[in-house]
C-alpha cells in the first residue's frame, strides 16, 4: 500500500520527467523555427545550430572555450561549428594578442547580417506570442527553468 507521501513523490516524479522531455522537444523544436526561417531565407551554407551560435556572440569577441562556458553552445563539436562558420564567412578568427595559442571570434558582416534577420523572426515570434502569453507568464517559465538549471547544476557540480 503506498501512502500519501508515496503517491506525492510518484506525482512529482511523474511531472519532473514530464517536465524533462518538455524541454528537449522545445529545444528541437526551436532548432526547426530556426530551420524553417534559414529555408525561408534562401540560406543554405549554415544549419540552425550554427547560427544560434552566432546570434549569441552578436557584438562580442570571445574564445571558443567562453561558447560553451556561457551556456552558447550545447554541443560536443563547438570546434567544428566554429571552422565551420569561419569557412562560410560568417565569422572572423584571431589569435590573441597577450596568448597565441587561444583564439578569439567575432561576426564578420556577414554574420552579423543574418543575426539582424533572425532578431527580426524573435521580434515577429514575441509580436505573436502577445496574444497567448503575457510578459508575467514568460517570466514565471523563465523562474521554474533557472531554477531547474541551478537545481541541475548543483548536481553536477556537488556529486562525488
Amino acid at each position: 500500500m503506498v501512502g500519501v507521501a508515496g503517491r506525492f513523490e510518484e506525482e512529482v516524479k511523474e511531472k519532473y520527467l514530464q517536465t524533462t522531455r518538455l524541454i528537449e522537444r522545445l529545444h528541437r523544436r526551436f532548432l526547426d523555427v530556426i530551420k524553417t526561417e534559414l529555408d525561408r531565407l534562401g540560406v543554405e551554407d549554415i544549419n540552425n545550430v550554427q547560427t544560434l551560435i552566432l546570434f549569441n556572440i552578436n557584438e562580442d569577441q570571445l574564445t571558443v572555450g567562453e561558447l560553451t562556458a556561457r551556456g552558447y553552445y550545447l554541443g560536443s563539436n563547438v570546434s567544428y561549428n566554429v571552422k565551420k562558420l569561419v569557412e562560410n564567412g560568417y565569422l572572423l578568427q584571431e589569435r590573441s594578442s597577450h596568448d597565441r595559442r587561444m583564439t578569439r571570434v567575432k561576426l564578420a558582416q556577414k554574420g552579423l547580417d543574418l543575426t539582424l534577420r533572425i532578431d527580426q523572426l524573435y521580434a515577429r515570434n514575441a509580436q505573436e506570442l502577445e496574444g497567448r502569453f503575457s510578459a508575467e507568464n514568460l517570466e514565471s517559465v523563465n523562474k521554474v527553468l533557472q531554477g531547474l538549471e541551478r537545481y541541475w547544476s548543483n548536481l553536477v557540480s556537488y556529486t562525488p
